[in-house]
This record gives structure tokens, sequence and C-alpha cells, in this order.
């Protein structure tokens, strides 16, 4: 098959692909309303406490290991109106700490090799690090000021335009019509309720983790060999240049996990190190939101929008906060690089770290604050 042919072929793929990824963000808000009053209040008494949204999710996406899984399922509850957005953000704030455990995962790769293992899991948990640190500063700010959450409805009221009149939303009217024949079948089935609310929320789940892991499977396919050349040549250039690069790749292949975990074997074999691949990891955080973005244009209320956009400022202003105070830009780093030659004398650092961090800590916590 012609090359031309085949990547025409894929881009149509993507597009397919992302129009049912679309599709399941508004049937996951339609089935959390077919669930009632009910249901949502008992959402709301379970993330009312912040340290327990943040530790939500923290473990929802060190289990799926897709931060844009938990991302997009937060931009359907709040865009159908089932969770404020005040309760969401601590949310999103734990899903990029929850999202770091993949790469830190791939490290473990090179155990084998002892420097070369130091390395990349110094690489990897520079990520780790950095996540942590953002939340620990601006978790804080947020619950007492609500500074995200303020600068994102202003900036969203400004996309909406002038005078408060609203772009229109074609998307919304395309969407319409296959939503109501799902529901039209899941009912000529016999399901009504409470289990056709169910049976709509799985359809709706799984069809958001196939349809996300082909958009990243296609768009990886399509930018992988360009995406290590890039690392290659312009990463160690200059922090900017590499913000610039994670953003960029980032935003291209719809995951921040593929561009970080990309540079783990780079730093592992001494290409790159961990101070340079540094700033390719901020820029990926940033390009992150990405996929919320993307899931608010399919929901109901601007509210959806709003969260999507939190999550964006939120990885900016921890991002220009390292850059403004350098002091910090150092600690993640030195961090990583000190667990790394830890973990390399003693194995049992590893698991030990994975469990506490990723799955005890937020479960206590939540145990702790229910």
């Amino acid at each position: 098959m012609p090359r031309v042919l085949k990547n025409l072929l894929k881009i149509l793929a993507v597009l397919i692909v992302l129009f049912l990824f679309l599709f399941s963000i508004q049937l996951l808000g339609h089935s959390f309303k077919l669930f009632g009053r009910g249901f949502a209040e008992g959402l709301l008494a379970t993330t009312a406490n912040p340290i327990v949204a943040l530790m939500i999710g923290v473990l929802a996406t060190s289990i799926v290991q897709s931060s844009s899984t938990t991302t997009s399922i937060v931009v359907g509850l709040v865009g159908s109106g089932i969770l404020p957005v005040a309760q969401a953000v601590p949310i999103i704030m734990g899903a990029n700490i929850g999202t770091s455990i993949t790469n830190t995962l791939v490290s473990v790769g090179h155990m084998g090799r002892k420097d070369e293992f130091r390395r990349a899991f110094a690489g990897a948990t520079v990520h780790d690090f950095f996540n942590i640190m953002a939340v620990a500063i601006f978790l804080p700010l947020e619950i007492y000021t609500g500074f995200l959450q303020k600068t994102a409805t202003r900036f969203d009221g400004f996309l909406e335009g002038y005078g408060g009149a609203k772009w229109p939303n074609p998307l919304k009217i395309i969407l319409r019509p296959p939503l109501h024949a799902v529901e039209n079948a899941l009912e000529w089935v016999g399901f009504e309720g409470r289990i056709l609310a169910t049976v709509a929320l799985i359809l709706a789940v799984i069809l958001m983790f196939l349809s996300l892991h082909w958009i990243v499977k296609l768009m990886k396919s399509m930018m992988m060999g360009t995406m290590e050349r890039i690392f290659h040549r312009v990463v160690a250039r200059n922090a900017f240049i590499a913000i610039l690069t994670g953003l960029v790749m980032t935003v291209l292949v719809q995951s921040s996990t593929i561009t970080t975990c990309l540079m783990v074997p780079l730093v592992g074999a001494g290409i790159l190190t961990v101070r340079q691949v540094f700033p390719l990891t901020l820029g990926a955080n940033i390009g992150t939101p990405i996929t919320a973005l993307l899931a608010s244009l399919a929901v109901d209320l601007p509210e959806g929008t709003v969260i999507a956009l939190c999550h964006l400022f939120f990885n900016l202003s921890a991002v220009s906060l390292v850059f403004i105070v350098p002091p910090l830009r150092k600690v993640p780093v030195i961090l990583a690089e000190g667990l790394a030659r830890r973990a390399t004398e003693n194995r049992w650092y590893i698991p030990l770290y994975l469990v506490t961090v990723f799955f005890l800590i937020p479960g206590f916590f939540m145990f702790l604050f229910r």
C-alpha cells in the first residue's frame, strides 16, 4: 500500500476514534444523569473533602495508568452538572500524580544494569516529584483562594464571546442523535431506571478506554520516529525548546505518558541527563490537558470547559513557578537522583516507593477522611 494512502487512512481512523471518544463523553454524562439525584448526592459527599478528592484522583489514575481517562470522566461529571468544579479540581491534581506511575514502571526494565537503572529511575521519578511538589503548593492555595477556578471561569467567559453571546457548538448537535439511539436501543432491550444508567455508564467507559487507546496508538505510530529524532537533536540545547518539544509532542500523541516514557531509555543510556529531560517533562505536563479540553467539547454545561481549563492553568502555574523561583527547579531533580541512588543500593526501595506513594497513602487518607 502506498505510504501516502496509508497515512490518509490513519488520519481517517484518528478522526473516527476521536468522534467515538467525544461520543463516549456525552454518553458518560448522560448516564450519570440517569442515575438520579441520589447518585449525585452520594458523589458530592465522597468528594466534599479536598484531600479525599485528591487521593481519588491519585488512586484512580494509578489503577488505570491514564490521566486522560480520569480527567475525561471528571469533565463528563462536571459538564453534566453532577460534580461542582471546586470539588473536581483536587481530583484533577491527583490525576497528575497518578499518571507518573507508568514511566516509573518503565524504568524498572533497566534494573539488570546498575548504572543504567540509576539514571533511568531518576529520569522517571523526576516527574513524580515535580507533580507532588506542584500539588503541595497549589492545592492549599486553591482551597483558600479558588484562583484556578476563578481564572478558568473568566477565561471561559472570554471564549464564549462578548456580552454573553455563546459560540455555536455543532458537535453537540451531531452527537445528540446517536446518544438518543443508544438510549432507545437499551430501553427496547428492556433496561430501565438504575439498570439502564449502569449499562449506559459501562458502555461509555468501555468506549472511552478503547477510543483513547486507539487514538494514542494511531498517533504514536504516526509520530514515534519523528519524536525520537527531535529528542536527540533539540532537547539538550535549551530548556525552553525542551518544554516546547514536550508540549507539542504530547498534544500530537494525546498522551503525556508516551512523551515521558520515551525519555526514560534515553536517560538510562546516558544520552540525556535528568536535568536535560526535566524541562521536557514540564512541557508534557502543559500538553496533557488537551484530552480534557477535547472532552469538554462534548459536554452540556460550560463548567466542563472550566474544569478542563483548571487542569491547564494548574500545570501552567506549576511550570511557571519553577522558572520564577530557580531553587524550586532543583528540588525534583535532587529528590529523584537521591531516591535512584538508594534504589540502586537496595532494590526494596522500588516496590516500597511505588506501593506507598501511589496506593497505600491514597488509600489511607481516603479511609481516614471518609
